[in-house]
C-alpha cells in the first residue's frame, strides 16, 4: 500500500511516546519483586523456625493468615508509597522549572550560558553548542525544560501518572506476592508445602525477569538471572532469620 507525501510527512511528524505498560515497568517489577520477595519471607520464616513441627495444618493456616496479612497490607503501602513518590516527583520538577524560569527571565544571557555548557559536556562543538543555546533561549518555558533535566537530572513528569504508578505497584504486588501462598491455598497441609513454594517463588521471579526483557530488550538471560538473584539474596535472608528462631 503506498502513502501520499503529506501522510508520510505527517507520519515522520508524528511524536514518539512511551508506552503506558513500558511507563509503568519500573512499578511494576519493584512491586512484584517486594511482593514475592516479602510474601515468601513469611513462608520462609516459619519454615526456617520449623513451626511444622506443631503440625502440618496448623502450620499451613497459621501462614496463609499472616501470608494474606502481609500480602494486602504491603501492597497497599507499596502502592501509595508509590503514588506520593510520583507525586512528590512531579511537584519538585515543577518547582525547579519555575526557579529556573524566574533565573532566565533575570538573567537570560547566563542561564544560555549554562546551557551551553551543558551540550558542550555532551560532547557538541562550542559553535553548535552556542547557537543551540540561542534558540532554546527565545522560548524560555523550552530552555527552562532542557536545564531541569540535563542540567539538574531531574524526570519530565509531563506523562508521569501518580494514580497509575500507585495502581501498577499495587497491582503487581497482588498478583506477584500471591504466587509464594498458591501452594497453601490449593494443597492439603503438608510439610512439602514449603518446597513448593520455593519453586514457585523461582518460577516467579523468572517470570518477572522475562517481563523486565520483553519490555527493556536489553538481554534476556541477564534480566532473568539478575532478577532472580536479587530476589533470591532477599528469600535467602528471610529464611535464614527464620532459622535464627528454630526451637
Amino acid at each position: 500500500m503506498t502513502h501520499s507525501a503529506p501522510e508520510l510527512s505527517a507520519q515522520a511528524r508524528a511524536p514518539r511516546r512511551i508506552g503506558r505498560f513500558s511507563g509503568s515497568l519500573r512499578e511494576i517489577v519493584y512491586g512484584g519483586n517486594d511482593g514475592i520477595v516479602t510474601t515468601f519471607a513469611v513462608v520462609a520464616g516459619f519454615a526456617g523456625a520449623a513451626f511444622e513441627q506443631e503440625g502440618a495444618a496448623i502450620a499451613g493456616v497459621v501462614v496463609l493468615l499472616f501470608g494474606l496479612a502481609n500480602l494486602l497490607a504491603d501492597a497497599t503501602a507499596m502502592g501509595l508509597g508509590a503514588f506520593l513518590s510520583s507525586r512528590s516527583a512531579r511537584e519538585v520538577y515543577r518547582s525547579e522549572r519555575a526557579k529556573i524560569i524566574v533565573a532566565i527571565q533575570a538573567a537570560p544571557e547566563a542561564e544560555r550560558a549554562i546551557a551551553a555548557q551543558v551540550l558542550e559536556g555532551k560532547g557538541m562543538p562550542p559553535e553548535d553548542a552556542q547557537a543551540v543555546a540561542e534558540r532554546f533561549g527565545r522560548r524560555p518555558e523550552l530552555l527552562a525544560d532542557f536545564l531541569a533535566q540535563q542540567e539538574l537530572g531531574l524526570a519530565d513528569p509531563a506523562d508521569a501518572s501518580p494514580a497509575r504508578d500507585g495502581m501498577a505497584t499495587f497491582g503487581s504486588f497482588m498478583v506477584f506476592g500471591a504466587i509464594p501462598l498458591a501452594p497453601y491455598f490449593v494443597a492439603p497441609p503438608s510439610t512439602q508445602l514449603f518446597q513448593a513454594s520455593v519453586l514457585l517463588t523461582g518460577l516467579a521471579l523468572a517470570l518477572l525477569g522475562v517481563l523486565r526483557w520483553a519490555v527493556t530488550r536489553e538481554g534476556l538471560w541477564r534480566s532473568v538471572i539478575e532478577t532472580v538473584a536479587v530476589g533470591g539474596v532477599c528469600a535467602t535472608v528471610a529464611y535464614a532469620v527464620g532459622l535464627m528462631f528454630r526451637l
